[in-house]
């Protein structure tokens, strides 16, 4: 029994399956709940732009609707975003439910241009098959809440797994459903495209029964165990600071206590936030004004260091955006049925083996990234993804072009799970769904105005030059990217950080002695984990540490090489993110999976 059991727990461990049961409850909802929106996505994505030329209306009022809907979406979710923290995350994902119930019904009976375009605005129709509103933020930034270091880059890869294998399905169904009703007497075209859009009203009441069964822990106020964890990922310009109050906590109490009071008395001259919030009420601005305010509000409470790393990031994501924007996957579908005229079927099989491709290759995000790092995973499969969209327009016929979608499609999606892991690592817990949102809300900006220059270049005939723009764009993002991040994981300032907090770790361990059980990290069981901990495990290598007495060390994980200097010996590894870590004097050995992993104490 033992021998027919072992594939499954080895699949179950390397593939990060007992991650989300570890993480429990309110993950599988999340997952489950995206899923079915993601199904939704998928019947509508394929025939959305169909269905506007069906309704006679010209490419260019199709690409108008496309990009006002993103438009929409950028302020509905930005603003839903920015006060869920407030509100309550439940609430926001409660309300964005209802609004995609709402919008589904309006297009299921409607088909007025302007009512239709005020539906898609004010409610949640995603015009490109992807994850756009409020939802993928708040959600992400619950699931780095519920998970740890170690789990979340695995949970985060099935969060989009299970969304693609959800957009192969609703693609599937749309195109054999599509087929099925055309066929039927009486059904016309319209009809049927119709009939897709009560399975999204369906999917918004499934999404609202699963937001009623998530727990308070996905609150911020109900994850104070998760901000102890986190709440020693340092900031530049308080490492000195932090590093010296945990020495002082360690060696000297009283000098603690005094420390503390110091700070109280700080906090106790600044100014409290509470006592502006009433003028709000007295100055009658409008909705965009006070939504500004908020973005600028939520801006300014980013911490200096996470808005360097930040600009630069969305720098990058906004030229993909605007790739992505320009070759959405509905306006995709619409190119190859103008081409080459398939039946609704065969259009929606190829969609459906894309998306399949795409959860597939998802699967393999997060053990890929412990072999080769986070940058170099979203990197190395996005290219080619990349190179595909150059050379979809290139292709002279259906079966050559069904396979360059395949290859963009399959490979699209790993570099998301990498990514959220990447900035719920250089983001404290406290700045994530900001962080978030403003990068969900600039990727939509981006995004909104592709629509529009695809609409103007179908009017023109010019069609497929928007495949060439977006496939240059894309690789441009994806070398902008290998350029600046792998430099900066490399660069002194992370390791400058994590210097510091080794040199606090060894001290405090020096001056405790005796036997001190490790996590396989360095640090001893039951001490808060450091920002080293959270950034090496996302993206953790196969490594044993060999010491002598007395000796500390330091190991430097990177997405190309890692090394363990020593007195004695040099070991090289694969290995992610640069960190820096406190041996003792007994040699401890971290299996390959993160989640088995052995301690061992020092004599």
């Amino acid at each position: 029994m033992s021998m027919i059991l072992r594939p499954f727990t080895w699949f179950y461990h390397e593939f990060g399956i007992v991650s989300i049961h570890e993480t429990g409850r309110n993950a599988w909802l999340i997952i489950l709940a995206r899923s079915c929106r993601m199904f939704a996505y998928g019947t509508n994505s394929l025939i959305l732009a169909i269905f506007f030329s069906a309704l006679n209306y010209s490419d260019h009022q199709i690409g108008i609707f496309m990009t006002l809907t993103l438009l929409g979406d950028v302020f509905l979710g930005t603003f839903l975003t920015l006060i869920a923290d407030r509100v309550g995350r439940r609430r926001v994902l409660m309300g964005g439910s209802v609004l995609m119930i709402l919008s589904g019904l309006v297009f299921a009976v409607f088909e007025n241009f302007w009512i239709l375009l005020i539906a898609a605005i004010l409610g949640v129709i995603s015009v490109t098959g992807g994850d756009f509103g409020p939802f993928r933020s708040i959600e992400e930034s619950v699931l780095s809440q519920l998970t740890t270091p170690t789990t979340r880059a695995d949970v985060l890869a099935w969060y989009v797994t299970t969304s693609t294998l959800g957009s192969s399905v609703g693609s599937e169904v749309s195109g054999r459903l599509i087929h099925y009703l055309q066929a039927r007497p009486g059904w016309t075209d319209v009809d049927a495209y119709h009939a897709l859009f009560w399975i999204y009203l369906i999917m918004g009441i499934v999404n609202v029964l699963f937001v009623l069964l998530l727990t308070d822990a996905c609150e911020l106020r109900a994850s104070d165990k998760g901000e102890e964890m986190y709440s020693r990922v340092p900031q530049e310009d308080q490492r000195h600071e932090e590093a010296d109050t945990d020495e002082a906590v360690g060696h000297h109490q009283p000098q603690s206590q005094s420390q503390s009071q110091s700070q109280s008395d700080v906090e106790a001259a600044s100014p409290p936030p509470t006592p502006t919030r009433p003028r709000s009420p007295e100055l009658p601005t409008s909705r965009l004004s006070r939504a500004l305010s908020a973005f600028s509000s939520a801006l300014s409470q980013i911490s200096k260091t996470t808005r360097r790393t930040m600009y630069k990031l969305w720098f990058l994501l906004i030229i993909d955006s605007l790739a992505d924007g320009m070759v959405p996957y509905s306006l995709t579908n619409y190119y190859m049925d103008v081409k080459f005229h398939p039946s609704k079927s065969t259009l929606g099989d190829v969609t459906s083996l894309s998306y399949f491709l795409g959860a597939i290759g998802a699967v393999f995000a997060g053990p890929l990234a412990r072999k080769i790092g986070l940058i170099n995973t979203m990197v190395f499969t996005h290219v080619p993804s990349s190179t595909a969209v150059l050379l979809f327009p290139l292709a002279p016929y259906f079966w050559i072009t069904a396979f360059f979608l395949l290859v963009r499609t399959g490979l699209n999606n790993m570099d998301q799970a990498p990514r959220s892991a990447f900035i719920a690592a250089v983001v404290k817990p406290e700045e994530r769904t900001a962080v978030m949102g403003v990068t969900s809300m600039l990727r939509n900006l981006a995004a909104m105005c592709g629509p529009t220059v695809t609409g103007l270049l179908a009017e023109g005939d010019r069609f497929g030059v928007a495949f060439i723009a977006a496939g240059v764009c894309r690789l441009m993002y994806d070398f902008g990217l290998y350029a600046l991040f792998v430099g900066y994981e490399r660069g002194k300032k992370l390791q400058d950080r994590r210097d510091d907090e080794d040199e606090e770790e060894g001290d405090e361990q020096d001056d405790q002695g005796g036997v001190t059980t490790t996590n396989g990290f360095g640090h001893s069981y039951g001490d808060p984990p450091t920002d080293q901990f959270e950034l090496e495990s996302l993206s953790g290598s196969d490594s044993s540490d060999n010491t002598t007495s007395g000796d500390r060390k330091t190991r430097e994980l990177d997405f190309e090489k890692a090394t363990v200097k020593g007195p004695t010996t040099t070991t090289s590894l694969n290995g992610g993110l640069r960190v820096p870590l406190t041996t003792g004097e007994s040699p401890r050995v971290r299996s390959r999976s993160p989640h088995h992993r052995r301690s061992s104490a020092s004599e």
